[in-house]
């Protein structure tokens, strides 16, 4: 019998629920899959507190990787045993396996296990139309990055090096310090005893950075636009310290007539040609090593309540995957 994390209200870790659940035939268009690894993303906690809507009651999570066991009339990119990983809606990749739209599913690589895949394909793809798609980031490029840390950090880390970009990265404590400096940041900044922007002045001569990468929100929101060169971009792809206040345009202005954007990962792999591409690049860097994936917590499905306390405390380092 399938067994499913789900949830009836929003609010703390403690609102979702361990289920066993019924998984039927796919209908036209999807496929039902076995999950071998699923992720776990800071976006997930936005569904839970009722940030992001859901349509209750509902499933939790949106990126796993597994095998394709049955499919629907008209599905033709996939096939029954077919490697497989994924992100993006509906919900319910917190689950032992799941009837889902075929259309969300990418081919996985033989060379990328399962949890790596579980580990990177948000992040990932993340970082690529962070680096790829929003901003024309160019080799020699000095960029500010937050959570450097992080999920998403890590993997930038490694990608802005490809690219011959300098990254000044913030972190919150040592530990996460010499994690980040070990996968590539230039500078680190730990921003509970350092005043981000003002260290972002001094590492850039006084001219600011020409994108800020912002994955906190509130509690960044103000120091990541003191960062900014003039004409500069904020891009703020994340809330984890909750959403950024309300954007005068007066000040955008005032501090130098820079620009903010608030991008969502569904608006950059909507696009099937644009995913593949993005994917693609990924993939190809994950399978022959150039980019290395860190899994730093593991846990189990039925444990998600716990892997969500961690996540929020702000305890977690890198990635973290369950184990299906």
């Amino acid at each position: 019998m399938a067994h499913a994390i789900r949830f009836y209200e929003t609010g703390a870790p403690e609102v979702m629920r361990w289920e066993r659940v019924a998984v039927g035939e796919p209908g036209a268009g999807e496929v039902r899959i076995r999950h071998e690894a699923v992720g776990l993303n800071f976006a997930d906690t936005y569904f839970r507190t009722g940030l992001y809507p859901a349509a209750l009651p509902a499933g939790m999570g949106v990126e796993a990787a597994g095998v394709v066991e049955a499919v629907g009339p008209g599905v033709h990119h996939v096939g029954v045993g077919d490697r497989v990983t994924y992100t993006g809606s509906p919900l319910g990749a917190y689950s032992t396996e799941r009837v889902m739209p075929a259309a969300s599913l990418m081919a996985l690589p033989d060379p990328i296990a399962f949890e790596t895949a579980a580990a990177m394909t948000m992040r990932g793809l993340t970082t690529s139309y962070l680096l790829r798609r929003i901003y024309p980031v160019k080799r020699g490029d000095t960029v500010l990055l937050h959570a450097a840390a992080g999920g998403v950090g890590l993997i930038f880390l490694q990608w802005a090096k490809l690219l011959g970009i300098t990254v000044i990265g913030t972190v919150s404590t040592e530990e996460k310090a010499a994690v980040a400096r070990a996968h590539g940041c230039d500078h680190v900044v730990i921003h509970k005893r350092e005043d981000v922007a003002e260290r972002v002045r001094e590492i850039t001569d006084g001219a600011g950075v020409p994108v800020v990468y912002d994955s906190i929100g509130a509690a960044t929101f103000q120091a990541s636009l003191d960062s900014l060169a003039r004409r500069g971009l904020l891009v703020c792809f994340g809330t984890a310290s909750g959403p950024v206040p309300p954007i005068d345009a007066m000040q955008l202005a005032v501090k130098g007539s820079v620009f903010v954007t608030r991008p969502a990962l569904a608006d950059y792999i909507a696009d099937p040609a644009e995913r593949a591409e993005l994917s693609g690049e990924l993939f190809d860097h994950v399978a022959n090593g150039r980019i290395e994936i860190g899994i730093n917590q593991r846990y189990a499905l039925e444990d998600a309540v716990q892997a969500h306390r961690d996540l929020e405390s702000g305890r977690s380092i890198g990635s973290s995957v369950f184990s299906v």
